[in-house]
Order: structure tokens, then sequence, then C-alpha cells
């Protein structure tokens, strides 16, 4: 990690919390701290940095990939919920309820059970006891949550800023030394150029050092047809993006690649950027319509992430007239190297293996 201000003068914290997280770890390690195991085979997808992974986009695709294949559920925290306890996504329940993430992920596949706890045991048993028939649990967010020993781990690593390359918190966007990938099943890289060749590939894997049982994969994101917010049947293909001007408003780590994306389609974008999974303001509405008002074109549109659409779209400081102008841009995750079929295929032989254990 580069030698930054913020790391030289938050040195002293960064190895206090380092040492903390290491003694909690060497706790867990000795079995000192109990790990229970399920009885239902559980899948974690978690990171060992302050966000901004990709790890919602990944549980979306492992989804995709195994709902028709298995009965799945989804449990996670419910990052910035203004709720406690295990709350069940319903047709009832927004992103005050579930958080962001979850929120969007009932919204897209309303027929998996998703639901949020902050106490992960608990939450299992609860959706255990409403779907009994459930064949594979993910957890979302979960790598850190040392008190269930999950069947299955990734550890999601973004291409941009590898956990290698970082360093513990404060100092640092680490929330686990970079060796805690050892305890993972797998390695994922995120957020890869989709032209990304075996070379780079190989130099990012001898920056990892996996295990040799740990396989690493690399994946990209693609976008989908942007969306209507207020209509969401009403789709804006990019190629008819040539003479609007964007404002791109996000609340999440990073809109780089998003930014990137949309730039060769449009006449001309204009940021606004919010930090991660941010409570959307009347101040922070007034300020979205007037530098939109502002824009000097014709054709002028809001475009924002499947993310942010939830909790602009929950609140109702959002005008109608405001909600016509927003498009929402879908992201979906490709896997490199025509290894889906493998990586699938390990997931569903880990549940087959194991699920005469319930």
């Amino acid at each position: 990690m580069p030698f930054t201000a913020r790391y030289i003068l938050l040195y002293p914290f960064s190895k206090l919390f380092g040492l903390i997280v290491g003694i909690r770890n060497w706790l867990y390690d000795r079995k000192i701290l109990p790990s229970s195991d399920t009885n239902v085979p559980v899948l974690a997808v978690g990171n060992l940095t302050v966000g901004g992974t990709g790890k919602t986009p990944f549980t979306e695709f492992l989804i995709e990939s195994l709902q028709h294949q298995l009965q799945l559920a989804v449990l996670s925290r419910g990052y910035k919920r203004e709720t406690k306890g295990f709350v069940l996504a319903g047709a009832g329940t927004g992103a005050a309820e579930l958080g962001d993430e979850p929120r969007q992920m009932a919204l897209k596949y309303p027929g998996i059970p998703i639901a949020v706890c902050e106490n992960r045991s608990r939450g299992i048993d609860r959706l255990m006891e409403l779907y009994p028939s459930t064949q594979l649990i993910i957890l979302d967010d979960a790598f850190q949550h040392r008190r269930i020993r999950p069947g299955m781990s990734f550890v999601l690593t973004d291409y941009q800023r590898l956990h290698t390359r970082d360093s513990m918190l404060p100092g640092g966007n680490l929330r686990e030394p970079a060796r805690s990938s050892r305890r993972a099943t797998a390695l994922v890289v995120t957020k890869c150029p989709a032209t990304i060749d075996a070379a780079e590939q190989q130099q990012l894997i001898g920056e990892l050092k996996p295990l040799p049982h740990q396989e690493v994969y690399f994946t990209s994101l693609s976008y989908d047809t942007i969306r209507s917010l207020s209509t969401p049947h009403h789709q804006l293909p990019l190629s008819e993006l040539s003479g609007t001007a964007i404002l791109l408003v996000t609340g999440i780590v990073s809109p780089l690649v998003l930014n990137q994306y949309l730039t060769p389609f449009c006449k001309e974008i204009t940021s606004l950027q919010f930090p991660d999974h941010h409570r959307f303001s009347k101040r922070d509405f007034e300020n979205i319509e007037s530098t939109l008002a502002a824009i000097p074109h014709p054709n002028k549109i809001v475009v924002t992430t499947e993310k942010d659409a939830v909790r602009l779209n929950d609140s109702a400081m959002l005008s109608d007239s405001l909600k016509k102008h927003i498009f929402v841009v879908p992201v979906k995750v490709q896997l490199l190297n025509a290894g889906k079929t493998v990586f699938i295929k390990k997931i569903t032989d880990y549940v087959r293996e194991n699920s005469g254990n319930r």
C-alpha cells in the first residue's frame, strides 16, 4: 500500500486493530471461541475490505445460476437498516426494514426467501423453520461472522484494489489481514476488464498467493439496458443516448466503472457522488433537481444504480417530476474464462454431498 498521509498518521491504530482481529481469529482457529456447523448447506460471500468489491452483484449471480437447480434462501446482516432481529422480505418491507441491498435482491427475486438478521445462527434457524425444504442458504457479507462454519466461502477482491495492496483499518480499508483469505474456499477477483488476458491473470494469482486447494476466479461487470424508475417496462437502449446528457447519481464506494461504461454512449456526464448506503435527504433531492436543471441540454436524464434506486424510490421525498427523469442501470456479473459450468457444479456437488446432514 502507498505510504499516504492517512496511512502514516493512523499506523499505530491500524497495528492495534490488526492485533485485536488477529487475536480473535486465533481464538476461533484454536477452537477456544466456538464455531458451529449448520443443519443445512451454507455458502458465505464476503471480502476483507470495507465495501465496494461487488458482493451484491455476485450474490445475484449465484441466485441467477442456482435458482432453477436448488431451493435457495439468502440471509444478510441488513447493513444500515432501521430494524433489529429477524426480518423476512415481503410486500411491505422496504430498505429501512431490510437495508438497501437485501431490498434490491427481494425486488428482483420475489420467489426466493430473503431475510436479514444480525445473529446469523438465529437467522438460519428461522429460515429453516419457515422454509424447511431449503437446500442452500447464501450468507451475504458473512466472511467475518465466524460463529458459523460455512461449507463453502468466497472472498471477493476488487481488480483495482486487491486486498494484498491494502492495510488494516483505520489507516487502510482492511477488516482483516490479507492472510485471512486462506480460510476461503475460493478467491474471486471482481470488476476485471472483460479483456483481461491469461498473463495478467497469472500475475494477479501470484500476488494473491492462493493455497493449493483454493481456486481463483475472475469476473467482470456487464450492464443491461437502462430502464425508467417510474415506468419499469420503459427501457432506453444505450444506442439512443448519443445526444443525451446524463446526471449520474450514486451512493456506492466507487462509481468509476459505471462512469467509464456510460461515457462513450452519451453527450456528457455530470456526477453527483454520495457516500455508500447514503440515505437521501430533502436537501439531497433539491441538489439533484437543481443540478439536473443546470445542465444546458434539452435531452437529459438522471442515471443511477439499482442499489441507489431502491433508496431513492422508497423515499417519500422523491417527487414525481424528478422520478420520471430517473433511469436505472442493472448490472450483472460475468464469470470469465468460460468457467461458469464447472464453478456452479462445485456448488451443487457440495450441496448434494451435504444435504443428508439435515
